[in-house]
Protein backbone atom coordinates (compact mmCIF):
# COMPACT_ATOMS: atom_id res chain seq x y z
CA UNK A 1 0.00 0.00 0.00
CA UNK A 2 1.17 3.52 -0.96
CA UNK A 3 1.20 5.87 2.01
CA UNK A 4 0.87 9.58 2.27
CA UNK A 5 0.75 12.36 5.19
CA UNK A 6 0.26 15.83 5.68
CA UNK A 7 2.66 17.13 8.81
CA UNK A 8 2.18 20.78 9.94
CA UNK A 9 4.87 23.01 11.91
CA UNK A 10 2.67 25.08 13.99
CA UNK A 11 5.81 27.35 14.43
CA UNK A 12 4.75 31.45 15.29
CA UNK A 13 5.48 34.64 14.13
CA UNK A 14 7.94 35.31 16.34
CA UNK A 15 10.29 32.55 14.93
CA UNK A 16 10.26 33.93 11.37
CA UNK A 17 11.20 37.22 12.86
CA UNK A 18 14.13 35.56 14.86
CA UNK A 19 15.38 33.27 11.39
CA UNK A 20 15.42 36.79 9.56
CA UNK A 21 17.11 38.88 12.68
CA UNK A 22 14.34 41.53 12.69
CA UNK A 23 13.63 41.57 16.53
CA UNK A 24 10.46 41.53 18.02
CA UNK A 25 7.41 40.71 15.88
CA UNK A 26 4.32 43.24 16.15
CA UNK A 27 1.73 41.83 19.09
CA UNK A 28 -0.99 42.33 15.88
CA UNK A 29 1.04 39.28 14.55
CA UNK A 30 2.24 37.22 17.22
CA UNK A 31 -0.52 34.63 17.39
CA UNK A 32 -1.45 34.88 14.11
CA UNK A 33 -0.70 30.39 13.44
CA UNK A 34 -3.20 29.37 16.48
CA UNK A 35 -5.97 32.44 15.85
CA UNK A 36 -5.92 31.94 12.25
CA UNK A 37 -4.35 29.32 10.73
CA UNK A 38 -5.17 26.42 12.73
CA UNK A 39 -8.54 26.98 11.49
CA UNK A 40 -7.50 27.09 7.82
CA UNK A 41 -5.50 24.01 8.23
CA UNK A 42 -8.73 22.41 9.68
CA UNK A 43 -10.80 23.25 7.08
CA UNK A 44 -7.60 22.06 4.16
CA UNK A 45 -7.92 18.79 6.16
CA UNK A 46 -11.89 18.36 6.09
CA UNK A 47 -11.59 19.78 2.22
CA UNK A 48 -9.00 16.97 1.32
CA UNK A 49 -10.12 14.05 3.28
CA UNK A 50 -6.99 13.56 5.11
CA UNK A 51 -5.90 14.15 8.97
CA UNK A 52 -2.84 16.29 10.04
CA UNK A 53 0.03 15.73 12.27
CA UNK A 54 0.56 19.12 14.17
CA UNK A 55 3.99 19.70 15.75
CA UNK A 56 3.23 21.93 18.41
CA UNK A 57 5.72 24.14 20.40
CA UNK A 58 5.24 23.26 24.12
CA UNK A 59 5.81 26.93 25.24
CA UNK A 60 3.04 28.30 23.12
CA UNK A 61 0.46 26.46 24.23
CA UNK A 62 0.90 27.79 27.78
CA UNK A 63 -1.53 30.52 26.16
CA UNK A 64 -5.34 28.98 26.47
CA UNK A 65 -6.62 30.13 23.70
CA UNK A 66 -3.63 27.66 21.32
CA UNK A 67 -3.80 24.50 23.80
CA UNK A 68 -7.77 24.48 23.46
CA UNK A 69 -7.07 24.75 19.34
CA UNK A 70 -4.73 21.62 19.38
CA UNK A 71 -7.55 19.90 22.13
CA UNK A 72 -10.46 20.25 19.34
CA UNK A 73 -8.23 19.14 16.62
CA UNK A 74 -6.93 16.17 18.52
CA UNK A 75 -10.61 14.82 19.09
CA UNK A 76 -11.58 15.41 15.63
CA UNK A 77 -8.50 12.48 15.02
CA UNK A 78 -5.59 14.87 14.06
CA UNK A 79 -2.12 13.83 15.82
CA UNK A 80 -0.43 15.98 18.31
CA UNK A 81 3.42 15.80 17.82
CA UNK A 82 6.18 17.36 19.97
CA UNK A 83 8.68 20.10 18.27
CA UNK A 84 10.26 20.91 21.54
CA UNK A 85 9.46 22.99 24.48
CA UNK A 86 10.77 26.29 23.48
CA UNK A 87 11.70 25.66 19.43
CA UNK A 88 15.25 26.36 19.73
CA UNK A 89 17.17 26.57 16.86
CA UNK A 90 20.61 26.35 18.21
CA UNK A 91 19.48 22.66 20.13
CA UNK A 92 22.15 20.50 18.41
CA UNK A 93 24.71 23.11 19.93
CA UNK A 94 23.32 22.60 23.27
CA UNK A 95 24.69 20.12 26.47
CA UNK A 96 22.53 16.80 26.60
CA UNK A 97 20.55 17.53 29.59
CA UNK A 98 19.27 20.32 28.12
CA UNK A 99 18.48 19.09 24.70
CA UNK A 100 16.61 15.97 27.00
CA UNK A 101 14.94 18.68 28.88
CA UNK A 102 13.99 19.86 25.12
CA UNK A 103 12.77 16.72 24.12
CA UNK A 104 11.41 15.50 27.39
CA UNK A 105 9.98 18.66 28.91
CA UNK A 106 8.24 19.56 25.22
CA UNK A 107 6.27 16.56 25.29
CA UNK A 108 5.28 16.58 29.04
CA UNK A 109 3.68 20.10 28.87
CA UNK A 110 2.09 19.33 25.50
CA UNK A 111 0.33 16.49 26.97
CA UNK A 112 -0.49 18.67 29.72
CA UNK A 113 -2.13 20.99 27.36
CA UNK A 114 -3.82 18.96 25.17
CA UNK A 115 -4.75 15.61 27.18
CA UNK A 116 -2.34 13.51 24.18
CA UNK A 117 0.75 12.06 24.67
CA UNK A 118 2.47 13.01 21.66
CA UNK A 119 5.34 10.24 20.18
CA UNK A 120 6.91 11.76 17.41
CA UNK A 121 9.28 14.55 17.40
CA UNK A 122 10.82 17.28 15.07
CA UNK A 123 13.58 19.72 15.78
CA UNK A 124 13.76 22.83 14.76
CA UNK A 125 15.31 24.05 11.77
CA UNK A 126 15.10 20.26 10.72
CA UNK A 127 18.77 20.36 12.33
CA UNK A 128 19.54 17.05 13.84
CA UNK A 129 22.37 15.60 15.52
CA UNK A 130 24.28 12.09 16.72
CA UNK A 131 23.87 13.70 20.18
CA UNK A 132 19.58 14.41 19.92
CA UNK A 133 19.03 10.42 18.29
CA UNK A 134 21.00 9.35 21.20
CA UNK A 135 18.64 11.29 23.45
CA UNK A 136 15.67 10.21 21.24
CA UNK A 137 16.12 6.74 21.49
CA UNK A 138 16.74 6.72 25.43
CA UNK A 139 13.64 8.70 26.11
CA UNK A 140 11.81 6.24 23.81
CA UNK A 141 10.59 8.40 20.87
CA UNK A 142 8.80 6.48 18.18
CA UNK A 143 9.95 8.37 15.36
CA UNK A 144 11.36 11.12 14.30
CA UNK A 145 10.92 13.29 10.82
CA UNK A 146 14.11 15.98 10.90
CA UNK A 147 16.31 14.75 8.23
CA UNK A 148 15.66 16.96 4.96
CA UNK A 149 18.35 15.77 2.49
CA UNK A 150 17.66 18.64 0.20
CA UNK A 151 20.56 20.24 -1.30
CA UNK A 152 18.42 23.06 -2.90
CA UNK A 153 17.42 24.22 0.40
CA UNK A 154 20.10 23.58 1.79
CA UNK A 155 21.51 25.92 -0.39
CA UNK A 156 18.95 28.17 -0.49
CA UNK A 157 19.49 28.08 3.50
CA UNK A 158 23.05 28.79 3.67
CA UNK A 159 22.81 31.73 1.12
CA UNK A 160 19.65 33.50 2.80
CA UNK A 161 22.16 33.16 6.24
CA UNK A 162 24.81 34.75 4.60
CA UNK A 163 22.67 37.65 3.10
CA UNK A 164 21.42 38.38 6.62
CA UNK A 165 24.76 38.38 8.13
CA UNK A 166 25.94 40.86 5.10
CA UNK A 167 23.08 43.44 6.08
CA UNK A 168 23.92 43.26 9.33
CA UNK A 169 21.63 41.05 11.74
CA UNK A 170 21.65 38.16 13.44
CA UNK A 171 19.31 35.11 12.28
CA UNK A 172 18.69 32.77 15.18
CA UNK A 173 18.58 30.18 12.55
CA UNK A 174 21.37 27.07 12.17
CA UNK A 175 22.93 25.77 8.95
CA UNK A 176 23.32 21.70 9.49
CA UNK A 177 26.26 19.81 8.16
CA UNK A 178 25.93 19.33 4.49
CA UNK A 179 26.77 15.37 5.27
CA UNK A 180 22.37 15.35 5.86
CA UNK A 181 22.27 15.24 2.01
CA UNK A 182 23.80 11.78 2.00
CA UNK A 183 21.04 10.67 4.20
CA UNK A 184 18.38 8.46 2.38
CA UNK A 185 15.05 9.96 1.41
CA UNK A 186 12.89 6.69 2.49
CA UNK A 187 12.27 6.22 6.13
CA UNK A 188 15.13 4.14 8.29
CA UNK A 189 16.45 3.25 10.78
CA UNK A 190 18.87 5.71 11.45
CA UNK A 191 22.81 4.94 12.42
CA UNK A 192 26.09 6.62 13.50
CA UNK A 193 26.57 8.95 12.03
CA UNK A 194 22.22 10.02 11.55
CA UNK A 195 22.49 10.27 8.08
CA UNK A 196 23.44 6.69 7.73
CA UNK A 197 21.29 3.45 8.20
CA UNK A 198 21.62 1.78 11.51
CA UNK A 199 19.41 0.15 14.55
CA UNK A 200 18.42 3.36 15.89
CA UNK A 201 14.98 5.56 16.17
CA UNK A 202 12.80 5.86 13.20
CA UNK A 203 13.26 8.26 11.11
CA UNK A 204 10.82 9.60 8.55
CA UNK A 205 12.95 12.41 6.39
CA UNK A 206 11.38 15.79 5.38
CA UNK A 207 10.15 14.67 2.10
CA UNK A 208 12.03 15.22 -1.34
CA UNK A 209 11.39 14.39 -5.01
CA UNK A 210 12.53 11.51 -6.75
CA UNK A 211 15.72 12.40 -8.87
CA UNK A 212 16.60 15.64 -8.29
CA UNK A 213 15.71 15.60 -4.79
CA UNK A 214 13.82 18.83 -4.97
CA UNK A 215 11.91 19.96 -1.99
CA UNK A 216 8.13 18.97 -1.36
CA UNK A 217 7.40 20.97 0.96
CA UNK A 218 4.31 24.49 1.91
CA UNK A 219 7.15 26.50 1.09
CA UNK A 220 7.91 24.91 -2.63
CA UNK A 221 4.23 23.81 -3.28
CA UNK A 222 2.50 27.05 -2.35
CA UNK A 223 5.08 29.14 -4.46
CA UNK A 224 5.04 26.69 -7.36
CA UNK A 225 0.86 27.45 -7.79
CA UNK A 226 -2.00 24.20 -8.51
CA UNK A 227 0.04 22.92 -11.77
CA UNK A 228 3.52 22.92 -10.40
CA UNK A 229 2.45 21.55 -7.22
CA UNK A 230 0.56 18.49 -9.02
CA UNK A 231 3.98 18.13 -10.88
CA UNK A 232 6.08 18.11 -7.64
CA UNK A 233 3.62 15.82 -6.76
CA UNK A 234 4.01 13.14 -9.32
CA UNK A 235 7.94 13.67 -9.23
CA UNK A 236 7.64 11.96 -5.60
CA UNK A 237 4.94 9.45 -7.28
CA UNK A 238 6.36 5.48 -6.64
CA UNK A 239 7.45 6.27 -3.18
CA UNK A 240 6.65 4.03 -0.17
CA UNK A 241 5.42 6.82 2.16
CA UNK A 242 5.18 10.55 0.59
CA UNK A 243 4.96 13.00 3.32
CA UNK A 244 3.95 16.69 2.58
CA UNK A 245 5.51 18.91 5.11
CA UNK A 246 3.63 22.52 6.14
CA UNK A 247 3.80 25.27 8.43
CA UNK A 248 1.39 27.30 9.89
CA UNK A 249 2.19 30.51 7.99
CA UNK A 250 2.01 28.16 5.01
CA UNK A 251 -1.96 29.09 4.88
CA UNK A 252 -1.37 32.95 6.12
CA UNK A 253 -0.85 35.84 3.83
CA UNK A 254 0.35 39.82 4.29
CA UNK A 255 -3.12 39.99 4.98
CA UNK A 256 -3.02 38.30 8.10
CA UNK A 257 -0.89 41.30 9.68
CA UNK A 258 2.24 39.84 8.40
CA UNK A 259 3.23 43.01 6.14
CA UNK A 260 6.65 43.37 7.69
CA UNK A 261 7.75 39.76 6.22
CA UNK A 262 6.62 40.57 3.13
CA UNK A 263 10.09 41.34 2.16
CA UNK A 264 11.60 38.72 3.57
CA UNK A 265 8.74 35.89 2.82
CA UNK A 266 8.11 35.67 -0.59
CA UNK A 267 5.53 32.93 0.71
CA UNK A 268 3.38 35.56 2.49
CA UNK A 269 2.53 37.13 -0.45
CA UNK A 270 0.30 34.94 -2.19
CA UNK A 271 -3.25 34.88 -1.24
CA UNK A 272 -3.75 32.29 0.97
CA UNK A 273 -6.65 31.11 -0.79
CA UNK A 274 -4.38 30.17 -3.75
CA UNK A 275 -1.78 28.48 -1.53
CA UNK A 276 -4.77 26.09 -0.21
CA UNK A 277 -5.31 25.38 -3.42
CA UNK A 278 -2.24 24.29 -4.10
CA UNK A 279 -1.83 22.04 -1.37
CA UNK A 280 -4.96 20.60 -2.50
CA UNK A 281 -3.59 20.07 -5.87
CA UNK A 282 -0.87 18.17 -4.68
CA UNK A 283 -3.11 16.04 -2.51
CA UNK A 284 -5.45 15.11 -5.59
CA UNK A 285 -2.52 14.25 -7.48
CA UNK A 286 -1.22 11.88 -4.74
CA UNK A 287 -4.89 10.60 -4.56
CA UNK A 288 -4.53 9.92 -8.26
CA UNK A 289 -2.13 7.90 -7.85
CA UNK A 290 -3.54 5.38 -5.06
CA UNK A 291 -2.06 6.78 -1.63
CA UNK A 292 -3.91 6.52 1.45
CA UNK A 293 -3.26 9.56 3.70
CA UNK A 294 -2.61 8.62 7.18
CA UNK A 295 -1.25 10.37 10.33
CA UNK A 296 2.55 10.22 10.59
CA UNK A 297 2.09 7.67 14.04
CA UNK A 298 0.33 5.40 11.56
CA UNK A 299 3.17 5.81 8.54
CA UNK A 300 5.39 5.12 11.33
CA UNK A 301 3.66 2.19 12.62
CA UNK A 302 3.31 0.94 9.50
CA UNK A 303 7.41 1.60 8.67
CA UNK A 304 8.39 0.01 12.12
Amino acid sequence: MRLASVSVDLDEIPNYFEIHGLGVAPETAATQVYDTAVKRLMALADAGKFRLTLFAIAKDLERAAAASCLRAAARTGHEIANHSLDHRYDLVRLGREEIRRQIVDGARSIEASTGYAPVGFRAPGYTVSDEVFSVLQDVGVAYDSSVFPCPAYFAAKAAAMGLIRARGRVSRSVVDTPKVLLAPRRPYRVGTPYWRRGAGVLEIPVQVTRGLRLPFIGTSVTLAGPSRARLLAKMCVGEPLVHLELHGIDVLDANDGLEALRPYQPDVRIPYTRKLEAILAAVDELRRADYTFVTMREAASAFS
